[in-house]
C-alpha cells in the first residue's frame, strides 16, 4: 500500500510534455501583461504631470497678466 502511494505521488509531480509547454506559455504571458501595465502605468504618470504643469502655469500666469492689465491703467 505504501509502495503504490509513492508511486501515485511520483505520477503526479511528473508532467507531461503539453503541461509544461502550457506553464511556460502562462507565465510568457503574466510577464507580458505585468510589463503592459508597468508601461500604462508610466504613460499615466507622464500624463498626470503634463496636466499638473499646465495647470500651474495657468494658475501663475493669470495673476501676472491681471497685474501688467491693472497697473498699466
Amino acid at each position: 500500500m505504501a509502495q503504490s502511494r509513492k508511486q501515485a505521488s511520483k505520477q503526479q509531480n511528473k508532467l507531461t510534455r503539453q503541461q509544461k509547454l502550457d506553464r511556460a506559455k502562462a507565465a510568457s504571458e503574466k510577464e507580458r501583461r505585468a510589463q503592459e501595465r508597468a508601461l500604462a502605468a508610466g504613460r499615466t504618470k507622464k500624463i498626470f504631470a503634463v496636466i499638473v504643469c499646465v495647470i500651474l502655469v495657468i494658475a501663475l500666469g493669470i495673476p501676472a497678466i491681471a497685474l501688467t492689465v491693472l497697473s498699466s491703467m
